[in-house]
């Protein structure tokens, strides 16, 4: 949990600075939903294997009986961003909605804290 405040504190700081673009963004959306998800999963006493895939830590939930609930399946998205927009040369996709993606970081954190 602490390692993901880390990666929401540069969110909030960079949250309008073009300067930065969505694929830092987006890694550090896609680091700070990653943390949360595997914090979630420890506490429940699930391993999880190393893994940037939001979806399989999502399904790794929903096998322990512990599903999210659907607003968060647009995490899937930010699974790319810790990948193939960080490490290779693709073209730029549509442009990320950073309002949207921090408050879905926002909410999985207030949804993990609850648990």
């Amino acid at each position: 949990m602490r390692k993901a405040a880390s990666d929401e504190s540069l969110l909030d700081a960079v949250l309008a600075d073009k300067t930065v673009g969505d694929d830092v963004f987006g890694f550090h959306c896609q680091q700070a939903a990653e943390k949360l998800l595997k914090a979630l999963l420890s506490r429940l006493g699930v391993r999880f294997r190393h893994t940037h895939d939001l979806t399989e830590l999502m399904d790794q939930l929903a096998d322990a009986g512990a599903a999210l609930p659907k607003r968060f399946d647009q995490l899937k998205t930010l699974s790319a961003y810790a990948v193939e927009f960080r490490y290779e040369d693709v073209p730029p996709g549509p442009p990320l909605e950073r309002l949207a993606a921090r408050q879905m970081i926002r909410e999985l954190r207030r949804f993990v804290e609850s648990r």
